[in-house]
């Protein structure tokens, strides 16, 4: 009989029947509070009733038109709408499914754009699965152990990740973020020669490598190293676009201009699309039958996320994920206030993660996988992260209400008493 693989293994027992809102049911019988949110996909939550029409609509009208034989008008419509929410110059728009795909489309369109080889990434970062992706990633070795080697061209620079470094050396933010800049001076003057680096490539908040926020002198460094030595600067909005983080692009928190931004998840609430944007200059020097898919744009895809778009905006959902992320995170804090082994609480808007720890500051992934499993006890899904999965995030979708906020923290609550009962 076949199965599916033994290492596809989910965080939580759920089977999950229907979607609605903030919820998922199962087949068990019972409500759950999702706060995964499909890893930070459904923005509008589950099955929103506009993006089921705009679906269901364009499944009975066109499901498939190829993009590189004919095109069709959920994608123009689309490329026309992101115009009213890409970062001003970027106007030229390439698409895909996933995440994985439209990073390894950045970097190719980067290399084809400079002339140059090697690609900076930051430590942490997580960029997708597939093997240029994976090469790129350094939130953990699961992703790229075992079918080395790698892409050729990736130096690593260390992020400012405050927690870490002030556990461990007693550094502020400013020394963190000053000591993660001079290490890319040094790197740029002992590993990549600027001539042969074509870009440096971030998350506004890192992602699986722990729901740590970058900060406005870092990625404004970034950006004058860039400027500076002609080098492109690549943000990775994946998870931190379309709202989530309290503005609709992570970036936004921190005044920088991308040269390329990604995104995908949030943007079509659930259906696989994801995309590059860059200037017109930029896209244009890109090797002539280098983009393309089958599968990319897809029509019903497409009319998704311009459903989504609207919703986001017409529902204020960027204006939601920061005010409702502000009292989640207080309610978080409050929890964590009286809780040792809660090291760290941290995020952007709706993107919340606490750190757990042992008594002597260490990693402790054993009592965040056991608060992760009781909550789902309490009818709460979360998710782990980071390098050593000791993270448990928080990530409901966009349309989150006050009360479902509350309703989380008390689940939140029991399950960390619960998780760290053994301690």
């Amino acid at each position: 009989m076949s199965h599916l693989s033994e290492h596809l293994r989910q965080a939580t027992p759920v089977v999950a029947e229907r979607g609605e809102g903030v919820h998922l049911f199962g087949t068990d019988g019972r409500r759950y509070l999702d706060f995964t949110a499909g890893i930070g996909v459904t923005s509008t939550g589950h099955c929103h009733p506009r993006v089921v029409a705009a679906a269901q609509e364009q499944v009975a009208t066109l499901i498939h038109g190829q993009y590189t034989t004919v095109m069709h008008q959920p994608l123009q419509k689309l490329v026309e709408r992101l115009g009213d929410v890409l970062p001003q110059g970027l106007d030229s728009l390439f698409f895909s499914n996933s995440g994985s795909e439209a990073v390894e489309a950045a970097m190719r369109l980067a290399r084809q754009a400079t002339g140059r080889p090697n690609i900076v990434v930051c430590q942490g970062g997580f960029h997708g699965r597939t093997v240029a992706a994976a090469s790129l990633t350094t939130s953990g070795t699961k992703v790229r152990t075992g079918f080395g080697p790698l892409m050729s061209g990736v130096h690593v620079t260390p992020f400012p990740n405050t927690y870490y470094y002030a556990s461990r050396y007693g550094w502020d933010e400013e020394a963190t973020t000053r000591f993660a800049l001079r290490e890319l001076d040094h790197l740029l003057q002992t590993v990549t020669d600027p001539d042969d680096t074509a870009a440096i490539i971030v998350e506004p908040v890192l992602g699986e490598g722990g729901y740590t926020p970058a900060n406005t002198a870092f990625l404004q460094g970034l950006r004058e190293r860039a400027d500076r030595h002609g080098i492109l600067l690549i943000l990775d909005e994946v998870q931190t676009g379309v709202g989530r983080t309290g503005r609709f692009w992570g970036h936004d928190h921190f005044g920088v201009r991308p040269d390329i931004i990604i995104t995908a998840k949030g943007l079509a609430s659930g259906f696989p699309l994801s995309g590059i944007a860059a200037s017109d200059e930029i896209m244009s020097k890109a090797r002539p039958g280098s983009q393309g898919g089958t599968y990319g744009g897809n029509a019903v895809a497409c009319a998704a996320a311009l459903a989504t778009l609207d919703v986001v905006e017409e529902e204020g959902l960027v204006a939601n994920a920061a005010t409702m992320g502000a009292r989640l995170r207080a309610g978080l804090e409050d929890v964590a206030a009286k809780t040792p082994a809660i090291g760290d609480v941290r995020g952007l808007g709706l993107m919340l993660a606490n750190e757990f720890v042992t008594d002597d500051g260490e990693p402790d992934a054993k009592t965040a996988a056991r608060v992760q499993q009781a909550a789902v006890d309490e009818g709460l899904l979360l998710l782990t992260c980071g390098p050593w999965g000791n993270v448990v995030r928080l990530i409901p979708a966009l349309i989150v209400s006050e009360e479902q906020i509350d309703e989380g923290l008390r689940a939140w609550s029991a399950a960390v008493q619960a998780g760290c009962a053994d301690r």
